[in-house]
């Protein structure tokens, strides 16, 4: 059970801490966002804009699993991306809000899965087709693992241009710190 408590409280820490983020990016002007400061997926907003890329398609794999929680329906209305730089949005605000559906899918997919779930191997393709076989336990803490490392170059660049995002620890998360 220990490991579902965990995603459970990753899920609640990665919509906090995507609140903050956006919040935080909501205060600069839209070209200051969107401008490209030699980060790997460019700007604020295309660093904002990948999370929200492969948080999908991570989501319509898991969609794939024998399980398949309820919480993961909505996704199957919405279309792949064709790459992990696939513009998802227009506007700051239009990706904060995809990104916020996002947060309360990945929320209620957490309080759906069950101790069965961890173990089983999740067969999958990467965006070039290549077939993998994996741990689903594994899989959903590496969605987790991501966001995480790609905020923190969101906070990076939002740092660079003098907003600071405090709080960002995982421990007010995890019961009992």
């Amino acid at each position: 059970m220990m490991i579902l408590d965990h995603l459970r409280a990753l899920a609640y820490f990665n919509k906090a801490m995507n609140d903050k983020v956006y919040g935080a990016a909501r205060q600069l002007p839209e070209a200051t966002v969107d401008a490209d400061k030699g980060a790997f997926f460019g700007s604020i907003f295309g660093t904002l804009n990948h999370l929200v890329v492969a948080d999908t398609a991570w989501l319509k794999r898991f969609r794939a699993h024998p399980a398949s929680p309820a919480a993961l329906q909505p996704l199957d209305a919405v279309a792949w991306p064709d790459g992990y730089s696939t513009r998802m949005a227009a506007t700051l605000a239009d990706l904060y809000a995809r990104r916020q559906t996002l947060d309360e899918i990945i929320i209620d997919w957490a309080h759906q899965l069950q101790e069965s779930d961890m173990s089983h191997p999740l067969q999958y393709q990467n965006t070039q087709g290549k077939p993998f076989g994996k741990p689903f336990g594994h899989l959903a803490l590496h969605l987790f693992n991501h966001q995480i490392h790609h905020r923190g170059q969101a906070t990076t660049l939002l740092s660079q241009q003098g907003i600071h995002v405090e709080g960002t620890g995982l421990l007010p998360f995890v019961a009992g710190c």
